[in-house]
């Protein structure tokens, strides 16, 4: 149960999240120009309206719909929720909303925009292949169209008035909890709940919507700080601070700052799993912040996401200013003072194990913290120094060297010139690097090869933010004065582009419709290249299964596995764009480069390559190229 409500608040968090921004937009709009904001302005006021009833929910939809099947499941699910907005939110409906006193909109939006998405790839999917040369356009547009329509008058009449109930029921309850100044004791249900990392579930499941209603009526929301008040955090930090011993002591500064300026409230939620009692110091001091916003009848008009300080007063409402700074500072002088007295209260002599709750932590979240875990093992590690770093993948040939490269590159620019970075595959990996970087699906393969180095997994190997938190942990770790060795962190090779790709591998109108037939079109290049045996495209294909190539940003590199070099003639590369997005495991991949590496000289052109996909205007020179030689022209264009 407790995983599957992580999954549900995770998938509704990626619908949420990307559309802060824009949350936040309206919130400063509201908290600034309407007539009782801070400088009321009667024109730009008029932003307000259409914002909340429109232009939010539409986003959200739009965003769920686009994380279940692209820009098509985007654009049915933004349209199917057309209708739920103007059967319960709309203006036209004023009376409606008055009835039911809840603004079903963003629930609507949070369910008809995956659904949309869910509707028409399952459509596609019946007449996937099927459809004449010459016709799909036609087919694709009406199909949209039509399954849009339908699902925007079935939202207005089916799920308008059961989304009625559902807002009006949980509204009375917020009511009743705020009519018999209750409100403070949803605290022993939430921060337990944090710690657990069901959070998002409730934040952006009930509390998001039902903030953003009471916002909309009068004006702030203190709904909005159930969740994301930064005080009982940095209340439990500061008495690890003050009171703690050992590694939680000693990492406690660094954890508070991230969590009270950063907002990335999961850095404490392993002090609190390893003296699970200070979960009492947070429910005291959660209770304690919301009695003052019940007090002052304070609050935000948006949500404050990130957690941070920062976030918090950037959505203040007008007169919300004494509640608001009560509601966080006296949550942390709570936390403090009682998370004080149980530390002071433990008699054990052992210090805590602060790696392995965060073990536990992330057992519990599901997956790896790579902030948490890059706390505590860079001071668990040798010496608690980052000098050297590996990249692992499978055959080490192609992912980990892109990774590598990205990474390697943020470093340098960081000033962090003593750091090397280099990539491997892991049957090849020893035990001489403080700090491994490897795919998630890997972690279990690598870390024992590797285990006095801290572990940071990733899932995207082109823009995963673990990098910039490595990038921060090393400053830590190291000090933040840059090394003066000037040593490279890798030995790569600097051959032109022409050496390893020739205009005949590349294609700019790949014809591959599916992830497997992309394979085999960037692999029968490299065999028609000579540069490998027919036989490498089969392992091609085997190393896809064990991991996936996708890089991100719209790049797979498809490349063999570690036992398969020997059918590796020379180092050689291809290079297939498609017009339409090839789908690789629901990912949309434009580029493909195959990939045979056997040795160092094919690394310097997968550089080039890392560094134009993490650049927005080199990937709009590729895409605009027009012949294979313009293609290697903006390859070489791009220093290493």
């Amino acid at each position: 149960m407790r995983v599957h409500a992580q999954r549900f608040g995770t998938f509704l968090s990626n619908m949420v999240m990307p559309n802060i921004g824009a949350i936040i937009a309206w919130g400063l709009i509201t908290a600034f120009f309407i007539p009782v904001g801070w400088t009321p302005n009667e024109k730009i006021a008029t932003i307000v309206g259409p914002g909340i009833y429109y232009l939010i929910p539409l986003l959200i939809a739009y965003t769920g719909g686009y994380n279940v099947y692209k820009v098509r499941g985007g654009v049915v699910g933004a349209t199917s929720t057309l209708g739920i907005i103007m059967a319960t939110s709309s203006p036209l409906f004023d009376k409606a909303y008055e009835v039911t006193g809840g603004s079903p909109m963003f629930l609507g939006a949070m369910i008809m925009g995956p659904l949309g998405g869910w509707a028409i790839m399952k459509l596609d999917g019946l007449w996937d292949d099927k459809i004449k040369p010459g016709f799909e356009m036609l087919v694709n547009n009406f199909s949209a169209g039509i399954s849009a329509a339908v699902m925007a008058i079935g939202s207005m009449f089916i799920l308008g008035p059961i989304l009625r109930g559902v807002m009006t029921g949980l509204g009375n309850g917020v009511e009743w909890l705020v009519n018999n100044h209750m409100l403070p004791l949803t605290a022993v249900i939430i921060e337990p709940a944090k710690v657990l990392f069901l959070n998002n579930a409730i934040n952006h499941g009930v509390l998001t919507p039902l903030g953003l209603d009471q916002a909309k009526q009068a004006g702030h929301s203190a709904l909005f700080l159930l969740e994301a008040n930064p005080g009982p955090g940095a209340g439990l930090l500061l008495a690890y601070m003050v009171f703690g011993r050992g590694v939680a002591k000693a990492t406690a500064p660094g954890a508070f700052i991230i969590q009270f300026f950063g907002g990335i409230h999961e850095v404490y939620f392993p002090y609190v799993l390893a003296k699970p009692r200070l979960v009492l110091a947070l429910i005291a001091g959660g209770a304690t912040g919301t009695l003052m916003n019940v007090i002052f009848n304070s609050g935000l008009v948006a949500p404050a996401a990130p957690g941070s300080i920062f976030a918090v007063y950037s959505s203040m409402a007008k007169g919300s200013v004494v509640g608001v700074s009560l509601c966080w500072s006296s949550a942390l002088v709570v936390t403090f003072l009682i998370a004080g007295v149980l530390l002071r209260l433990d008699t054990s002599d052992d210090e805590i194990d602060l790696a392995a709750a965060t073990s536990t932590m992330e057992q519990l979240k599901g997956k790896k913290s790579s902030v948490a875990g890059a706390l505590t093992g860079a001071r668990t590690g040798a010496g608690g120094a980052i000098h050297a770093i590996v990249f692992a993948c499978d055959a080490g040939m192609g992912s980990s060297a892109m990774g590598a490269s990205v990474l390697r590159k943020k470093i340098k620019d960081a000033g962090h010139q003593d750091v090397t970075v280099v990539n491997q595959a892991i049957s090849s990996l020893t035990d001489s690097y403080d700090l491994i970087v490897t795919h998630q699906d890997l972690a279990a393969r690598a870390q024992p090869m590797t285990p006095s180095a801290v572990l940071v997994t990733v899932d995207n190997f082109m823009a995963s933010p673990a990098y910039d938190e490595i990038v921060e942990l090393i400053g830590e770790a190291n000090g933040n004065g840059a090394g003066t060795s000037t040593t490279e962190s890798a030995d790569v090779a600097t051959e032109s582009t022409g050496a390893v790709l020739t205009p005949s591998s590349i294609v700019l109108k790949g014809r591959a419709r599916t992830r497997d037939d992309a394979i085999d079109e960037a692999g029968r290049l490299l065999v028609a290249a000579g540069a490998v045996d027919e036989s490498y495209l089969a392992s091609m294909h085997d190393r896809e299964t064990s991991v996936s190539t996708f890089m991100g940003n719209g790049l797979a590199i498809p490349h063999g596995t570690n036992e398969a070099k020997s059918s590796i003639r020379r180092t050689g590369l291809s290079f297939v764009r498609y017009d339409e997005p090839v789908d690789w495991n629901g990912k949309p991949a434009e580029f493909v480069v195959g990939v045979a590496g056997a040795g160092n000289d094919h690394l310097a052109l997968l550089s080039r390559i890392a560094g134009i996909f993490t650049d927005s205007e080199q990937v709009a020179a590729l895409r605009a190229a027009a012949t294979p030689d313009e293609v290697m022209a903006v390859l070489d264009a791009v220093k290493v």
